[in-house]
C-alpha cells in the first residue's frame, strides 16, 4: 500500500522556506539592525498565524474526509446486506 501524504510535509516545507526567504531578504536589505529585527519579528508572527490557519484548515478537511469515508462504508455495508438478502431470496425461489 502506498504511503498517504496529507500535505503536512509540503506545508511545513513551504513555511520553513518562506521564513528562510524572508529572513535572508531582510538581512540583506539596507536597513538598520533594530528596524530589521522588528520587521523580522512582525513577519514571523504573520507566518505563524498563517501556519495556524493552514493547520486548522487541514484538520477540517481531514475531519470531513473521515466523515465521508464513514458514510461510504455504511452505504456499502447496507448495499451488501441488501444484495445478500436478494441472493438468498433468489436461491429460495430457484429451489
Amino acid at each position: 500500500m502506498a504511503d498517504k501524504d496529507t500535505g503536512a510535509g509540503f506545508a511545513i516545507g513551504f513555511i520553513v522556506g518562506a521564513i528562510t526567504g524572508l529572513a535572508m531578504g531582510f538581512l540583506y536589505a539596507p536597513r538598520p539592525g533594530k528596524e530589521t529585527r522588528e520587521l523580522l519579528k512582525e513577519k514571523a508572527e504573520e507566518v505563524k498565524e498563517k501556519a495556524e490557519e493552514v493547520k486548522k484548515k487541514a484538520e477540517e478537511v481531514r475531519e470531513k474526509a473521515t466523515d465521508v469515508t464513514e458514510k461510504i462504508k455504511e452505504t456499502a455495508a447496507e448495499a451488501k446486506k441488501k444484495a445478500q438478502a436478494k441472493m438468498e431470496e433468489v436461491k429460495k425461489k430457484t429451489k
